[in-house]
Parts: structure tokens; sequence; C-alpha cells
């Protein structure tokens, strides 16, 4: 993943005369064709992720635009394809149910300002170092999250409540009735996207197919369901981000939900980047210019009424497949969506929510790395077993933010943990090498030393004072790394050692290890001819 170039600099712009060089009429057909078909596949998408982040259609449509236009303008691939997803309307479900729409915008906003800034600092590569069972757990966390959310509007029903799990829960107290009506929308979608051939779905997506057939039945029968709503034909919706809302005291209230949204912003964009750069023939994405191309779009959106967006893996997938070449596929996608809204807002306004809810309902089961659960379940990995399964869990009870950061830390944690078994092995000397009258031990340690692995070579030594050990040789070919608390182990083992008259030499040590080792005066402390090459050189200079 490139993480050179700085926005709108020499290196974006040489990236784009690469990528139209030799541009002509058959690579923009290709691109007309693949932009078309990710329209088809955005569309249902976009109404539903717009009316399951609490706010409506409408938002979605608007987010699938702009982000289009302004994200697929400047991204740092040719295949990348933003927009509203699942993951983004699972955190703002939440959001929107506690504040409203101007609390959902404000976020957004803010979380576009971070993205710029973390684009400015170069530091979107951190994301890589996120362990991949915390991906896949935080991944299927979501889709829990959104089969939730999608309950009422599946099976026609009434919750309350902040959260999904407070949604849930309400069912006790509220009692649970599907609508019959809803819940044979919601299914009929259901069973299309399930058993639609996936040799049609490449031309005709299934999620398509049964939006219409939902809609033309609600128009043919008109059963009580709820519908989605008007669908405006202007790119600035009804509710959006006024400036008299961004105050200091707003500002100060959203900014956590923000860094929330930032990084789910961060996490999905360059991970559909690295994912979809392999599917493009090894395309880099430039990370840096990526995240600038989503703060710039997730600044702008909130002021037409948008929802904050992010890069989608499954519609930058369809665009190259589909034969996409440039970023024209993008923004040929998003201006079918916004032809769409123009020409198709009065029938878009008659779908049935249920049906909206039936395609998240899949999209949430699909969304799972299954294979990568499978591995992680099947092999028996413990620690990726509960690495996945800690996030999954403090995802749907806590926020994105804070699901990453404990699956980060528990991941950590087990690092130490399996890192402080170093290997300690103890020979005796052979006689004819040195004076028999000395007793002498070399100790091989292999495995990095740091203050997880501390006392255990302390309580080596104690044991040989107990045998009369004169002379102790330290073999450390075998470690990387030492941190300043094993240096300092080093130095009480040292101070041990001389206390009881016992000589302390050491050998194979290598450079990290020597350089921490001089750094902290271990080297002056010892004496510098009390290292060497090898035990048997040790050995030798002392017969």
């Amino acid at each position: 993943m490139a993480n050179k170039g700085t926005f709108l600099g020499v290196s974006f712009f040489h990236n784009l005369q690469k990528e139209f060089s030799g541009y002509n009429g058959t690579k923009f057909s290709k691109d007309l064709l693949a932009g078309l078909t990710v329209t088809a596949v955005a569309l249902p998408l976009a109404l539903a992720f717009g009316v399951s982040s609490g706010l409506d259609a409408a938002s979605g449509l608007i987010t699938a635009i702009m982000a289009g236009l302004v994200i697929g303008s400047l991204s740092g691939a040719s295949f990348q394809i933003s927009g509203p997803t699942g993951a983004m309307a699972a955190i703002l479900a939440g959001l929107a149910g506690s504040h409203g729409p101007d609390g959902v915008f404000l976020a957004g906003l803010i979380s576009g300002i971070i993205l710029i800034a973390v684009a400015a600092l170069k530091v979107g590569a951190l994301v890589s170092y996120i362990p991949t069972p915390v991906v896949t757990g935080f991944t299927s966390g979501i889709a829990v999250i959104i089969a939730l959310g999608q309950i009422d509007n599946f099976f026609g029903t009434s919750s309350h409540g902040e959260s999904a799990l407070t949604r849930l829960f309400s069912y006790s107290e509220l009692g649970f009735s599907p609508n019959l009506s809803a819940l044979m929308y919601g299914m009929l979608v259901v069973l299309l996207m399930v058993f639609w051939p996936k040799k049609w779905n490449a031309k005709v997506p299934a999620s398509l197919i049964g939006i219409i057939a939902a809609l033309v039945l609600q128009i043919y029968l008109d059963l009580e369901v709820g519908e989605v709503g008007a669908i405006p034909r202007t790119l600035l919706g009804e509710n959006r981000l006024h400036f008299s809302f961004i105050t200091l005291g707003n500002i100060k209230t959203f900014l956590s939900p923000a860094i929330s949204i930032a990084a789910l912003g961060m996490v999905e964009s360059l991970l559909c980047g690295s994912s979809a750069g392999k599917m493009k023939g090894d395309e880099k994405l430039n990370a840096t210019q990526e995240l600038y191309a989503q703060g710039i779009g997730n600044t702008l959106i909130p002021f037409f009424g948008g929802i904050p967006a992010t890069a989608a893996i499954a519609r930058t997938s369809v665009a190259i497949k589909s034969g996409g070449q440039t970023r024209l596929t993008g923004i040929i996608h998003a201006l079918g969506l916004l032809a769409s809204m123009f020409l198709l807002g009065s029938y878009m306004s008659r779908i049935p929510l249920a049906a909206l809810g039936g395609v998240l309902m899949v999209t949430a089961w699909r969304m799972n790395e299954w294979n990568a659960i499978k591995q992680i379940f099947s092999k028996r990995i413990k620690t990726s077993m509960a690495q996945h399964l800690i996030t999954l869990v403090a995802t749907v009870v806590f926020d994105l933010t804070m699901a990453i950061l404990i699956g980060i830390v528990f991941s950590m944690v087990m690092f130490v943990i399996r890192s402080n078994k170093i290997a300690i092995e103890i020979d005796d000397v052979t006689k004819d090498l040195v004076d028999t009258t000395r007793k002498t031990k070399v100790v091989y340690v292999d495995g990095s030393l740091f203050f997880g692995s501390q006392d255990l070579l302390t309580k080596e030594v104690e044991l040989m004072i107990t045998q009369k050990v004169k002379r102790i040789i330290f073999s450390v070919r075998g470690v990387p790394n030492i941190d300043h608390s094993s240096v300092n182990e080093f130095v009480e083992i040292v101070k041990m050692c001389r206390e009881n008259s016992i000589e302390v030499l050491f050998c194979g040590v290598q450079p990290p290890v020597m350089h921490m080792f001089e750094r902290l005066d271990f080297v002056e402390y010892l004496g510098r001819n009390n290292f060497y090459s090898s035990a048997v050189i040790a050995l030798e200079s002392l017969s």
C-alpha cells in the first residue's frame, strides 16, 4: 500500500496522467458499462443504508452521489468506489437515535477534518498493524448490529432504544407482533438474493430485482407497510448541516463519535484499497491521497444532507469485475444515481422498508469474512479465536473505536504472554577445556528478552549459585532483541554473581542487543574484555 504524495501534488497528477495514458473510446465504453453496472448495485444499497443509519433513503442516495463525484475524483487509486456502507450505517444509527440528523451531519464534518489531518500526518499505514482476527471480529460485530437494526423494518414491528441491543431488549416490554405483509416483502427479497443465479447476478444484481419486485407489488397491492417516503429531486436534502449548528459546544459533544467515524472510514477505505488493488492487478493504493479524498468528501457531504461515506469493497469489486478502467467508473455510477433520483424518485418513494430490510439482512450475512472465520475456528487457533470473539462482542456492546482498541490491546497482551516463553538451556563445560577446579556453566538463551520474560534468568542463576558454580557464560546468539528491563536484570545478575565470587562472561551478542548494552552502560559495567564472539572462543581464552 503506497503512502507517498501530498494532496493534489506532483505524485497525484503523475498517477492521474499514468491512469489516463492511452485512454480512448474503447476504454470509455468499458468505464461506462462498469459505471452503470455499479449504479444498479449501489441504488438499493444507498437507499437501504440511508434508512438503516437512522436518517432516510434520500440521505443515502445523496451520499452515494456526492461520494462518487468528489471522493471518486480525488481517490488514491483508479478503482475505489465510495459511498454509504453497512458498517458506517451501523454506528450512525445510535448517534441518530440520540442526537438526530444534525448530530450525524456535524460528526461527519468533524470526521472529515480528522481524516484530512491523518492524511497530512501520513499515518494511514497504521491500519496494516491491526491483526486479521480483530478485523474479522469487527466486521462480524458490524454485521450483527446491521441485522439487529433491521428487525423492525423486516418484520414491521416497533422497538425503542438508542442502540441495537437496547432496541432488541425492548421487545420484552413492547411485545413482538410481526406484520405479515412486511415479512412477505422482506422474505421475497431475501429469497431472490439467495437463489438468484450467480451468472445472472453479474449482469443484473439480485438486490435490484428484489427491490423492483417489491415495488411493483406494493404499487399494485398498496399494503399497509412502511415505505421509503419522498425522494427529493435535488442534491440539497431537506435535512442538512447548517453553519448555525457548528458551535464550540456542539463540536465538543460530537468529537468522540467523530473519531469513531473517522477510524472506521480510514480502516474500511484502506483495507478496501489493499484488497481491491490485488484484483486490479497489483495496482497500489496511495493511502495518503485516499485519506485526503475521504476527508474532503466527508467534509462536504453533510452540507448536502448526506451521511459519512467510505470506500465500499462490494461496489469496488463489482466495478473491477465489470471491466472498469479508470476513476471515471465511479463518477459515471454517481451520475447514474443522480439520474435515478430525478427520473425515478416518485417510484422509489413507494419502496417498502421491509424490502430494504431484506437487502440488509442478506448483506449482513455476506459481509462476514467466512473463509477467514472458518480458518480461525477450524484450525483451533485459540488466540485468534479469542481476538475475533472479543472484538465481535465489543463492537456490539461498545462503539467501533473501543472495539478495535480492546481487540488490539488483547492481541498485545497475548503476544507478551507468548513471547515471555524464552528457551534457556544450561550445559556443563567439558573438563578438557578449562580448569576443573573452577566449575563453569554455559547458559544458552533463545528468544527476545523484555519485561515479560523478567526473572526467568535470575531464577536459573540463583539455582547455579547454590551449586557452587564459579563461572557463567551467557550465550545470547539466539536473542534478537532486548529491552531496558532485561538489561537491568542482567545488571542485577552480574551484581549477584560478583557478591558470590562468580565470573560472568557474554558471547554471541547480536548487534541490536549490543547497542542496548552500550546505551545503558552495561558493557562498561561488565567490562568489554568479558564479551566474546562465541562460547568456544570464550572457553579457549580461559583454558
